[in-house]
């Protein structure tokens, strides 16, 4: 995979973001010690502290639900809540990498390095397994 190996603050390319979209890809690693990215079909990020969880359906990343203060938004993210998928973000979990996921969205897996070193287990997956 063409991710596999990059750099922390590298992940992804302008180009390889662009063609993630245009294959309907979402492309998820973690940046900093607190958020999660979304490149490809999904361009967009959220807090992650330990433990914290995504929601992600057809329209894309669901807002986080502390951050919403109008009753439009808030209605249309409860009956969106409903078919979401999860992703939860796992950091420093006592493995290799400092940031993992956990989703039940098939997916597949790269790794990001910092100087080196494993940093971030990704994932890669399509918009049709959440749509």
């Amino acid at each position: 995979m063409a991710l596999d190996g990059r750099e922390i603050g590298d992940e992804i390319t302008d180009k390889q973001a662009a063609e993630a979209k245009e294959a309907g890809l979402v492309v998820v690693f973690g940046a900093s010690d607190d958020l999660m990215e979304f490149r490809g079909a999904i361009y967009d990020e959220c807090g992650a502290c330990d433990g914290s969880t995504a929601l992600v359906d057809g329209e894309g990343l669901l807002p986080e639900r502390g951050q919403i203060d109008d009753d439009d938004t808030l209605e249309k993210f409860f009956v969106r809540r409903k078919t979401a998928r999860q992703i939860r973000a796992i950091w420093n979990n006592c493995t290799l990498h400092s940031w993992t996921y956990e989703t039940d969205i098939p997916h597949a897996t790269f790794e990001i390095v910092e100087h080196g070193t494993p940093y971030c287990r990704g994932i890669v997956f399509s918009m049709t397994e959440v749509a």
